[in-house]
C-alpha cells in the first residue's frame, strides 16, 4: 500500500514537473537532445499526433517551404517525405517501429543527412495518469555532427512546440513568433 502511494506521488511529480528542452549530451562525434513535458492528453492521441507531422511540421523548415508537400505514411517503414518542385521525392525520415506509446524514425533531417551515421527520432508518451509524461528524443551520431547540435536543437525546440499546441489544440498557428534575436520592448 505505501509502495503504491510512493509510486502515484512519483508519477504525479514527473506530470507536474516543468516542461525541459535540452542538450542532454555532446561530443564531437555525437549529440543528443530532448524535450519533455505532461500533457493532459490521452497516450493514443500524443502518438496519433506525430503521424500529423505534415500539418504541424514548419514549413520554415522543409526545402520547399511548402508543408503541403510533405507526408508521411503512418506504418513501420513508412516515409517522412517532400514532394520537391521537380517532382522527386526527398526522404527525411523513415518510421521504424510504432507501439501503443512510442515511435521510433531513422530521420537524418536537413543538415544531418549524409553525415549522421545514426540518427534516432523516438516519440514517446508515459503512464496514463493526470499531465502524461511525453517526451521527444534525438540520438544522433556520426563525424563532426556535434558542431551541428545547436542548430538542430533550435529547428527540434520549433518543431516540439508545434507538435505541443497540435496536441493540445488541434491546430498550429501560422503566425506564430519565431526564434529570433530579442528586440526593444514594445511600448503598451
Amino acid at each position: 500500500m505505501l509502495r503504491s502511494a510512493l509510486i502515484g506521488a512519483a508519477l504525479a511529480l514527473l506530470a507536474a514537473a516543468p516542461a525541459s528542452a535540452e542538450i542532454v549530451s555532446r561530443s564531437e562525434n555525437a549529440f543528443t537532445l530532448r524535450f519533455a513535458l505532461g500533457l493532459e492528453a490521452p497516450r493514443e492521441d500524443i502518438v496519433a499526433a506525430v503521424g500529423a507531422i505534415p500539418t504541424w511540421w514548419d514549413p520554415d523548415h522543409t526545402y520547399t517551404g511548402d508543408g503541403a508537400n510533405l507526408s508521411l505514411a503512418f506504418e513501420p517503414g513508412g516515409c517522412w517525405c517532400e514532394r520537391l518542385a521537380d517532382g522527386t521525392m526527398f526522404e527525411h525520415a523513415r518510421i521504424v517501429s510504432i507501439t501503443e506509446d512510442t515511435v521510433r524514425m531513422n530521420a537524418p533531417l536537413g543538415p544531418l543527412n549524409g553525415k549522421a551515421t545514426r540518427a534516432d527520432l523516438v516519440w514517446s508518451a508515459g503512464p496514463q495518469v493526470p499531465g502524461t509524461p511525453v517526451t521527444l528524443e534525438f540520438v544522433v551520431e556520426g563525424p563532426g555532427v556535434g558542431a551541428l547540435a545547436e542548430p538542430v536543437h533550435t529547428v527540434m525546440q520549433q518543431g516540439w512546440s508545434r507538435y505541443v499546441r497540435y496536441i493540445e489544440y488541434g491546430d498550429v498557428v501560422e503566425d506564430e513568433p519565431k526564434l529570433r534575436r530579442p528586440s526593444a520592448p514594445r511600448p503598451r
